[in-house]
């Protein structure tokens, strides 16, 4: 306990600035170097897992030796940083959404890459993915215009569904990570993720300031140390790899361009932009920065602009991470150069192969343990948000029970849409796109058209709701009515007196 309240001690100092400032939105606060590299590296530590997942997949898939998956990781890392860089930090106020998003591999096409691959190579992959940045460039400036049909009862839906959809995630690192390993759900996999979820319960309960902040990276280091005196921790991968690299375009292959590949990629980007406005209007309302139209088409073009530059280093579609906005929403620093330092973090570790490694050595139980928390909190912001809904002499209980029901049926049966054509199931089997879809057709078929003025970010929108359903006008209302129906009850008792 000495020991905690030494580094509390050491972090409140470090904390402390001569000059306070005034009047800077959070998002766009400076912190110190110091709490800004601590706070990157947490950023870092969570999205890690879900960054080099899809490039060791994909590189098993189309034949690729060890080394060379290596090198794949540390090339898509370093894509990574740059695409995180550009979102968060901006390009000339027209590429970026200037928020705290983190961009990493999407999921999404995982399935259709490992299909383009094993029938085309990665050659095939990369000259898709080249058309499909170009096509989310081209696209973005219409597609983020469906910002006005995200009134609050979609909009908290949607945040909800995003925290329930990854929680599934943090079960599978739980678990050990390899859900297809006899070794699977241990009882020490288990008793590590509650011992680090633990950890993180006790700083983030008791410590204040910074360390509080950093709970979650805490916790993941203890957790490994927990491991590594366990000597269960394995650190061979970090022998058997080298110092430095230097990604350089087309490194396994030139690009080839293909009809049905390209095509297919395309529609997967729909998917991911999708996906991608509603991790930045979530992010938007933890932050208390509504993401307008503007906001998202920015967001998108560096989402589009990152997907066309990795796709001529042989890399794939890139999307804003949902378990960064968990961290965000537990942690409350909102500062974007934090997530601008993380992203510069990524790109060192790219370089720096033997680097990364050391991460990739985190046992996936410590972060399932960290993870379960970050993703419920992303589900307490959305519910939060419901919170602030009117649900009397409207259908937006309706909404909210439509777009939490579908959408959470791909994440608790997975199989459910497994007979249906590829294309389908590629769209089906995201459950935030579901949602996303079918609470936006919901809101409009059964509020109607009069109710999509509620526009995130709009002032005059906001004070109309807040007038509207405020406690205060309640009370003013009930009041009013009361004091008639007295004065009718004193009339009708003088008129009665009278006779």
């Amino acid at each position: 306990m000495k020991a905690i309240n030494h580094i509390e001690n050491y972090l409140q100092e470090s904390q402390t600035s001569p000059q306070k400032k005034v009047n800077v939105d959070p998002v766009d606060e400076i912190l110190p170097f110091g709490q800004m590299l601590v706070y990157g590296f947490q950023h870092v530590l969570v999205m890690y897992a879900g960054a080099i997942a899809v490039p060791l997949i994909i590189g098993k898939a189309v034949g690729f030796t060890p080394e060379q998956i290596i090198f794949l990781i540390s090339t898509d890392l370093f894509i990574c940083g740059c695409g995180t860089i550009l979102q968060s930090i901006g390009l000339f106020n027209i590429i970026g959404s200037k928020l705290p998003i983190v961009q990493g591999c999407t999921f999404a096409a995982l399935i259709p890459m490992t299909l383009i691959g094993q029938q085309y190579g990665i050659g095939g992959i990369s000259g898709a993915v080249i058309v499909a940045g170009i096509f989310t460039l081209l696209c973005a400036p219409f597609v983020c215009k469906l910002v006005r049909f995200f009134p609050k009862a979609v909009m908290g839906t949607i945040v909800t569904l995003i925290g329930l959809s990854i929680l599934p995630v943090a079960g599978g690192w739980i678990g050990g990570g390899d859900l297809d390993a006899v070794s699977f759900g241990s009882y020490g996999s288990l008793l590590m993720a509650l011992f680090t979820l633990g950890v993180v319960m006790l700083i983030y309960t008791f410590g204040k300031g910074m360390l509080k902040n950093v709970a979650v990276l805490v916790g993941i280091i203890i957790g490994t140390l927990g491991y590594y005196f366990m000597g269960k921790l394995d650190l061979s991968q970090v022998a058997s790899t080298s110092w430095m690299t230097f990604p350089y375009p087309m490194r396994f292959a030139v690009p080839e361009f293909h009809l049905f590949p390209a095509v297919l990629m395309c529609m997967v980007m729909v998917v991911v932009m999708v996906e991608t406005m509603s991790s930045m209007m979530a992010m938007g309302e933890i932050v208390d920065r509504p993401a307008d139209q503007k906001t998202l088409k920015r967001g998108l073009y560096a989402c589009g602009s990152a997907t066309l530059f990795g796709g001529f280093f042989n890399m794939f579609p890139y999307a804003a991470f949902a378990q960064n906005v968990g961290l965000v929403s537990m942690t409350g620093v909102r500062s974007r150069f934090i997530v601008g330092v993380a992203g510069c973090i990524l790109i060192t570790l790219g370089l720096f192969p033997k680097l990364a490694a050391f991460v990739v050595a985190v046992p996936k139980p410590v972060l399932g343990g960290a993870g379960i928390v970050m993703f419920g909190m992303v589900a307490v912001s959305g519910i939060r948000t419901l919170g602030q809904v009117d649900y009397r002499n409207n259908n937006n209980g309706m909404v909210v029970a439509l777009t939490l029901g579908l959408g959470m049926l791909p994440v608790m049966v997975p199989q459910l849409f497994q007979q249906m054509p590829q294309a389908a199931e590629m769209f089906l089997h995201s459950g935030i796109t579901i949602g996303t879809v079918v609470a936006i057709g919901a809101n409009l078929i059964l509020n109607g058209r009069d109710r999509q003025a509620k526009i995130p970010g709009c002032k005059e929108c906001e004070l109309q709701e807040v007038n509207e359903n405020s406690t205060a006008a309640r009370e003013v209302f009930s009041t009013t009515r009361e004091y008639i129906a007295m004065r009718r009850k004193r009339q009708n008792a003088q008129k009665n007196a009278a006779l």
